[in-house]
């Protein structure tokens, strides 16, 4: 009797072995993954990350792999709120606020994604991938008729923010001034900063508390853009003719105009990863030299341009379009958890963000991303652009935080593909906003 039981024990306990080491985690077996996380926080217990590369790279893959695994299990979280990609934003971010996670990890995350160049190259490696893996004609065809669609849609944006504003006793001007502009313009560095500093020239006052009053706004559209991407994408299942899956252009349903990297599958090669890198990092420091002599636009906008154009005249052989394609899938695959970990825990304060938490301001970010989302599937659906796409990069990544926003959004809505778009729209709405609002500052001081 003592021997069947212990074997039936030894059963349970093998049968539960070989669950648990068929559940996979990024290609690692969940054992081995406990064991690195094990390691990874005996590490932290001792204060000895590393504030290199090496430390935050750790952290992020390791913590993020692990929370976009458990957001894509989680019964509601994965069907309604966005699955991994929300899961770690907030949950990384809950950690960092709340002082879960140690000062000097949360230190060496922040260096690491915002002076690093982290996000920079997360970037690099998307804009060009994306961009050079698309289909030459549908990308002309698309971007003629996004560009409009966005420009009006952030109109439809400012003009109605301002009118819920002057109605619920918030003021016309300061609705616009506080809320629509520093959500629609393109994030914190290259936004909410430039922003602040153009306000305080116009008003008088300190670029310090003029910020303080632009982060919130900027912080909470991007979070309801992340959670709305996540909704749209779901309910847009159920619409299949509004519906792109990816595709931005309803001519190419037609034409058989496709994007290139779904069509054709590329032979990973390792010489040509390295390859794609260095075309990937050299349009982005020719972006960089641009920007240089041409400061009101952002890098990457200009590098957006520039990729465009070498897909366009086709100056690039097909052996280095081919390798940015390689590299954009290596780095996409591999590292969206630990970037979209790394915007929760450096770039989204919680505190912040409940500070500002009052009902006019809720009213109005929710008008902003109600009024700019309708606004983007109405003149999208116009100009011949599938409404659920044209919602997201022209309507929620404009109410995102430029490059890190875009990417959450994208990876909330699963269109991942659609980072070209996105960045145009956010860098071109971005830049118009800073270049009127020294203007409409004194108009409406």
């Amino acid at each position: 009797m003592l021997k069947s039981s212990n074997s039936s024990k030894f059963s349970q306990r093998r049968e539960l072995w070989s669950y648990l080491w068929n559940i996979d985690v990024k290609g690692i077996n969940l054992p081995i993954y406990i064991g690195m996380i094990i390691v990874l926080i005996a590490t932290m217990v001792i204060g000895k990350i590393p504030h290199t590369i090496v430390g935050a790279i750790s952290v992020l893959v390791i913590l993020g792999n692990f929370l976009h695994y458990l957001g894509n299990k989680i019964p509601i979280i994965k069907s309604y709120l966005g699955g991994g990609s929300v899961f770690c934003i907030f949950v990384s971010a809950f950690l960092a606020t709340f002082g879960i996670l140690p000062a000097n990890v949360i230190d060496t995350t922040k260096d690491f994604v915002s002076n690093m160049g982290f996000l920079d190259f997360y970037i690099a490696a998307l804009i060009t991938g994306s961009i050079l893996g698309m289909n030459r004609s549908l990308l002309i065809k698309a971007s003629v008729r996004f560009i409009p669609v966005a420009i009006l849609s952030m109109l439809s944006c400012f003009i109605m923010v301002g009118t819920v504003g002057a109605l619920i006793g918030n003021g016309f001007g300061k609705s616009i001034l506080y809320i629509a502009f520093p959500v629609m313009a393109g994030g914190i560095g290259a936004g909410v900063v430039p922003l602040s500093t153009i306000y305080a020239h116009s008003l008088g006052a300190s670029a310090g508390s003029i910020i303080s009053k632009l982060i919130p706004a900027s912080a909470m559209g991007n979070v309801l853009a992340i959670i709305d991407a996540a909704l749209l994408v779901k309910l847009g299942e159920n619409f299949p003719k509004i519906n792109g899956h990816g595709q931005l252009i309803k001519e190419s349903d037609e034409s058989g105009e496709k994007l290139e990297d779904k069509d054709t599958k590329h032979q990973i090669n390792v010489i040509q990863i390295g390859v794609g890198l260095l075309i990937s990092f050299s349009f982005f420091m020719i972006g960089i030299i641009c920007n240089y002599f041409v400061p009101k636009i952002h890098a990457y906008a200009f590098m957006i341009i520039l990729v465009v154009i070498a897909k366009i005249t086709k100056i690039l052989p097909k052996y280095y379009e081919e390798s940015a394609i390689m590299f954009n899938q290596v780095i996409v695959k591999n590292l969206t958890p630990a970037v979209l970990t790394g915007i929760g825990i450096a770039l989204l304060n919680l505190n912040v963000l409940g500070q500002a938490l009052t009902w006019q301001f809720i009213i109005l970010c929710l008008t902003s991303i109600i009024t700019i989302s309708t606004a983007a599937g109405i003149f999208g659906k116009l100009f011949g652009l599938y409404p659920v796409e044209s919602i997201v990069t022209a309507g929620m990544c404009n109410n995102s935080m430029g490059g890190t926003g875009n990417v959450a959004v994208l990876s909330s809505a699963k269109r991942m593909e659609l980072i070209a778009f996105a960045q145009m729209g956010n860098r071109l709405g971005g830049a118009t906003i800073l270049i009127v609002s020294g203007f409409l500052a004194q108009v409406f001081s």
